[in-house]
């Protein structure tokens, strides 16, 4: 029971800290949509390091975070298969008929909006897949830290619930891919990097994903048809096909 509530509160703690910081750390007031995005992502990404770091320096003899190793091999195992999971839900779609590109936009300052993406996908995993995995694996196993952090995860998406049932099976099964490649690679890097790929391609891209409102799209893609292929109005996050 001890050990239980230890954890426990270790968790909250860790969630709600950076809540709190990612929530009341002002943000600057900028008329230019694209630096003000990258403030609102860099303030919840250095809270994450921030707190990571803390409760890191108290275990770090006893846990080890995986944030770093092979980063060259692992950031190619992100990379490929993050665009093997985009590409063939794109080509999946695409051939059903229930997507199509009509148009695109010009999208001022776009490599910041695709690095304000990076950011954000570099908080969530560090901030689910970082220390809180590794403490619960740590203290007790593989499948209770990944249930705690699916469910972490799953909630960090709450737009999902509202959504319906299949949009919320995506963001579960997406956290228990990334959880799998994670333990198979032994490297956060890995799922940061397949985590981008899906982000940046899926929404910054396609806009078939959703990210804040504001986050622009290069092109402008038509989700029409079967509701359970093309994913309706959550477009291909409510698609059974991801």
């Amino acid at each position: 029971m001890k050990k239980l509530l230890i954890m426990t509160g270790k968790t909250l703690i860790f969630f709600v800290g950076w809540a709190l910081l990612a929530s009341l750390s002002p943000i600057p007031n900028l008329s230019n949509g694209a630096v003000w995005r990258f403030w609102a992502e860099l303030i919840p990404f250095l809270s994450i390091v921030g707190l990571t770091i803390i409760f890191w320096l108290f275990e770090k003899r006893k846990i080890k975070l995986h944030i770093v190793s092979s980063p060259l091999k692992n950031s190619a195992i992100g990379i490929v298969a993050g665009i093997i999971w985009v590409g063939t839900v794109t080509l999946i779609l695409i051939s059903f008929g229930t997507m199509r590109i009509v148009d695109h936009n010009i999208v001022f300052m776009l490599w910041l909006w695709i690095f304000s993406v990076f950011i954000n996908t570099i908080m969530q995993e560090l901030l689910v897949r970082g220390y809180l995995y590794q403490m619960l694996k740590t203290n007790y196993n593989v499948f209770v830290a990944t249930i705690i952090t699916t469910a972490l995860f799953t909630f960090m998406h709450g737009g999902a619930f509202e959504a319906g049932i299949i949009p919320v099976m995506n963001v579960l099964t997406m956290s228990l891919l990334m959880t799998i490649v994670l333990e198979y690679t032994q490297s956060l890097i890995a799922p940061i990097m397949m985590h981008f790929i899906w982000n940046c391609v899926g929404a910054i891209i396609l806009g078939g994903v959703s990210l804040a409102d504001d986050y622009p799209n290069l092109f402008v893609t038509e989700f029409t048809g079967n509701v359970l292929l093309s994913g309706g109005t959550p477009k291909m996050e409510g698609s059974i096909v991801v």
